[in-house]
């Protein structure tokens, strides 16, 4: 079974070497795919010599990215590009150390019988760490907020460390996916949900960035509060459609 994990990246020199080594400690039959946003302190360059330094990072590559920039942009390319090369597995997580590579082989165990796997820090056992009250209510208030909003049956469902088989991904249908910002983790648990795929999810502690600073801004933040609702109407729509169809007479 060939796994990939995609990682999209922007201004994140100082932890992608550590991201690197610890990813090949805990999971070291897994490719890496980095999907750079044109990072403008040199991720791409500081990441591409890495690679070539070491035999073992062979199989790992950095892809710069050019024209429209976002997380959501650059997980679908690495998406794509992981389906195109025929991965049986697809991984996702961000580079600034908040999710800890020692999860890695959990969520691949996972998806032996699931089609998504989430890294969960609100499932028993999981949990959050270095992050103030504040912080931690406002990321609890996110997932109450998704749930209620879109129906979606997860305990975090705005969680970016997950696991996708071939075929979940091939589901999504990657090309018309709306989200640009975070908010994208909710439209592709939102599609899964609607797919009627599999679900688990797996306790991890989440922990504060350790490098760089914070991607979100007010821009974000409105299309995250604006996206649920988006998803609740696109799901109204599909249950009429398919209540008219059931309804329809026959030939």
């Amino acid at each position: 079974m060939s796994c990939v994990i995609v990682i999209p990246t922007y201004n994140e020199a100082e932890s992608v070497p550590v991201l690197i080594e610890q990813i090949q400690a805990r999971l070291p039959e897994a490719d890496v795919l980095i999907m750079d946003d044109s990072s403008p302190d040199g991720t791409a360059v500081i990441a591409e010599r890495l690679l070539a330094s070491r035999p073992e990072y062979a199989r790992h590559r950095v892809i710069c990215r050019t024209g429209p920039r976002g997380l959501g942009r650059a997980y679908c390319d690495g998406f794509q590009r992981a389906l195109d090369a025929g991965y049986d597995r697809i991984l996702q997580m961000d580079a600034d150390l908040s999710h800890d590579p020692k999860y890695l082989p959990d969520l691949l165990a996972g998806s032996d019988q699931a089609d998504l796997v989430v890294g969960s820090r609100y499932c028993p056992g999981g949990g959050v760490q270095d992050w103030p009250l504040h912080r931690i209510l406002l990321s609890r208030f996110a997932g109450a907020y998704v749930r209620a909003v879109t129906g979606i049956r997860i305990a975090d469902p705005t969680g970016g460390f997950r696991c996708w088989t071939r075929r979940a991904l091939q589901q999504i249908d990657l090309p018309t996916l709306q989200s640009e910002g975070y908010s994208f983790i909710v439209e592709m648990a939102f599609r899964a949900s609607r797919a009627g795929m599999r679900v688990v999810e797996v306790p991890i502690v989440f922990t504060d960035r350790r490098y760089g600073q914070s991607k979100m801004s007010t821009r974000v933040m409105l299309e995250s509060v604006r996206m649920p609702w988006r998803l609740r109407r696109i799901g109204f729509a599909a249950r009429a459609t398919e209540v008219a169809a059931t309804n329809a007479p026959g030939d």
